[in-house]
């Protein structure tokens, strides 16, 4: 896989070697072939493009990518939550009480909070997180949208330009997704992040989606969604697990943190699904398993297992217990039913 790679070239001697040069001394090891073909991309981009609006854009992009990259790194091995809710919630209203106490609540249970830096809801998020513990990924917007005051430390303020790199980094850097009544901006954030797991683009995650008692905001998002989505045919009935409407603020702690105490994290592997568990099911979950979930399979059945060699070799949570199978890469709703099933019989 690796020699594949490297036949992504500039075809210029001069350039091509100068790039070797320029990898050699960069690059993290086992990470050259990948620095190499960035650099090779730079190169192709200033021979091809002459259009400085396009050359801003990949560079802006790399910037922002870049230093969250760097923010977040230290705390890669701590589960955060993303917080989404309208800009415009006055501190009086429910929804930003209702938050405040969300965010208290998971950052004392040992969860970071990530918000997206605005006022609203997102203010609630970072004033109720425990101090330390809390991320504002700003958009810089010409109206309404400035770092609000609760983000007491500056180095944990991202401020984007682009809506499409700030969104990466709400799914890529965060392990579960709760959505307060809000505008587009919200509903974009929500359909985004159920679009990215019903589809395998994003791994199985918790979506919260909560509100203060008397609102009917989201029962009317699900008549939408079930008579105009599923009642068309666009998506599956199977796609309702893919979220969680949570009743209370204990309510919502409690789903996010069940979805992770036998699930672990999730894993391609030369053609397998490895789903890993913070600790061994018995065999009578398995045959459940194997017996509930058998037409997500595409052949074979659900088996534990130790690492894959691939794993060992990575250094990917050599110790914990597997599922294996031969999942059919389509009916996510379906896995992230199982998930649930395995955090609830496990």
């Amino acid at each position: 896989m690796e020699k594949m790679q490297r036949r992504y070239i500039v075809g210029e001697k001069n350039i091509d070697a100068l790039i070797e040069k320029l990898t050699k001394l960069c690059a993290y090891p086992g990470t050259e072939y990948l620095l190499s073909e960035i650099f090779t991309t730079v190169v192709k981009l200033g021979q091809e493009s002459g259009d400085k609006g396009d050359l801003k854009l990949v560079n802006n992009a790399l910037k922002e990518l870049r230093y969250s990259f760097k923010i977040f790194s230290p705390y890669r091995n701590v589960k955060k939550v993303v917080i989404f809710g309208s800009a415009r919630s006055r501190k009086t209203s429910s929804e930003y009480r209702m938050a405040e106490e969300f965010a208290r609540k998971i950052s004392r249970d040992g969860y970071m909070v990530v918000t997206g830096g605005g006022p609203g809801v997102m203010e609630a998020g970072n004033k109720g997180a425990k101090k330390g513990t809390d991320f504002g990924l700003n958009i810089r917007l010409p109206f309404e949208q400035k770092a609000n005051p609760y983000l007491e430390e500056k180095e944990k303020i991202i401020n984007f330009k682009y809506f499409f790199t700030r969104k990466l980094i709400f799914i890529k850097e965060t392990d579960a997704t709760v959505l307060f009544p809000g505008g587009f901006g919200t509903n974009d954030e929500g359909f985004e992040a159920l679009t990215l797991i019903q589809t395998g683009k994003s791994k199985p995650r918790p979506i919260v989606l909560i509100e203060p008692k008397g609102s009917s905001y989201w029962k009317a998002w699900k008549q939408f969604i079930n008579n105009q989505l599923a009642g068309s045919g666009f998506i599956n009935k199977e796609d309702f697990n893919l979220f969680y409407t949570a009743r209370s603020v204990g309510d919502a702690v409690r789903y996010i943190e069940d979805f992770y105490k036998i699930y672990h994290s999730i894993r391609y592997v030369s053609g397998l699904t490895v789903i890993r568990l913070n600790r061994k099911i018995s065999d009578r979950v398995l045959a459940l398993l194997n017996k509930k979930f058998k037409d997500i399979l595409t052949s074979g059945k659900i088996i534990l297992s130790t690492a894959m060699e691939e794993e060992i070799q990575r250094g990917e949570c050599p110790d914990l217990p597997r599922l294996i199978m031969h999942f059919n890469l389509r009916n996510y709703g379906r896995l992230c039913e199982m998930i649930c099933t395995i955090n609830k019989l496990g």
